[in-house]
């Protein structure tokens, strides 16, 4: 599903509550580009809805009755594929739910906030995030397949670093990457744009999956082949070298290209420490976060890859990437394990 930029955003909101039906649509219907066309307190109602409104864009509650918002996804993903923002409370248990909504086909996952509700804090992110979903491709599956079956010789003297960057549609494609890699394959540092709380799941789940091993970043962790380090939400990770072993640094600070963590931070750090070690990839997501980063890799003789736009949930990140020069391989999701193998090799 494809809307141009220009066009009103028809939204159905999908929620129990009668308040936050309420204020979402007062907050939202406020924002130029933004139609709330209907609300429904449950799932069978939203499906009904559906069809005869044809939102854009649904905003889905987890705790419904009748039907929970992760079942009623994965239906909804199975027999009508479009945009989902789901919507759900930061609890200490919200992270693994979040990854189930985030591995069921959701673009997005945002907290609502603590206390009585008030959108009015997170209503310009919303927005936002509604109309980059809007855009987001819904007409494919991910590839989830493992494409790269050869192991990875690495030198004696020397290790090549992996650094990835990704957002809307990041869980899906980081799935799709790493599950492809050989078990010893370069040491490999990850942004994906989550809350805190998110990531030790989504590192969790994705250690499950994969020949290599994954878990959150923590200060001071060592970057080696055959492990995958995820920046925590919350805070920016760098990679920092003593003599030939890198390590990763986690620090806090404002956000960078309105993100934390971010790419950009981290492949500047990539470009600085690793230089032409570093082999790059940028891969789906709203925004231009990590776009000068990457280029500033290239420039340092880094390899350096972005997904290309058919492939991409949204094509915002890869696309400013390369406007700015700094992709110089473009290529569909399912061949960036590949090609991150042979540029490593080279």
């Amino acid at each position: 599903m494809t809307v141009t930029i220009n066009k009103t955003v028809k939204v159905l909101i999908v929620d129990d509550s009668a308040i936050v039906r309420k204020i979402l649509t007062q907050e939202l219907g406020r924002h130029s580009g933004i139609e709330i066309v209907g609300t429904a307190p449950d799932p069978y109602i939203a499906r009904d809805k559906i069809v005869a409104l044809h939102p854009d864009v649904l905003t889905l509650d987890v705790e419904m009755p009748r039907m929970d918002g992760i079942t009623f996804l994965r239906k909804l993903m199975k027999h009508h594929p479009m945009p989902v923002i789901v919507l759900s409370s930061l609890t200490p248990e919200g992270g693994k739910t979040a990854m189930e909504a985030l591995e069921a086909g959701a673009v997005e996952v945002m907290c609502k906030p603590g206390g009585s509700f008030s959108v009015g804090d997170m209503c310009s992110a919303l927005v936002e995030k509604i109309k980059a979903a809007s855009r987001a491709r819904m007409d494919r599956s991910p590839v989830l397949e493992p494409v790269v079956s050869q192991r990875l010789s690495m030198t004696e003297t020397t290790n090549k670093i992996f650094a990835i960057g990704a957002s809307t549609g990041g869980v899906q494609a980081l799935t799709c990457v790493l599950s492809a890699f050989p078990a010893n394959a370069p040491g490999t540092v990850v942004v994906q744009h989550m809350p805190a709380h998110f990531t030790t799941s989504f590192a969790q789940r994705l250690d499950h999956e994969c020949a290599v091993r994954v878990k959150e970043a923590e200060d001071g962790d060592h970057v080696v082949p055959g492990h995958v380090l995820i920046a925590p939400g919350g805070l920016h990770m760098l990679l920092q070298r003593s003599g030939a072993n890198y390590f990763v640094a986690l620090k806090d600070g404002p956000r960078v290209c309105r993100q934390k963590p971010s790419v950009e931070v981290l492949f500047n750090s990539v470009a600085k420490f690793a230089g032409a070690n570093a082999v790059g990839a940028i891969l789906t997501g709203m925004g231009d976060d990590g776009a000068t980063g990457l280029m500033n890799m290239r420039r340092a003789g880094a390899h350096t890859i972005a997904q290309d736009e058919q492939s991409c949930i949204v094509f915002g990140m890869p696309k400013e990437a390369i406007a700015r020069g700094g992709a110089e391989r473009i290529v569909s999701l399912n061949r960036v394990a590949e090609n991150l193998i042979a540029l490593a090799r080279n």
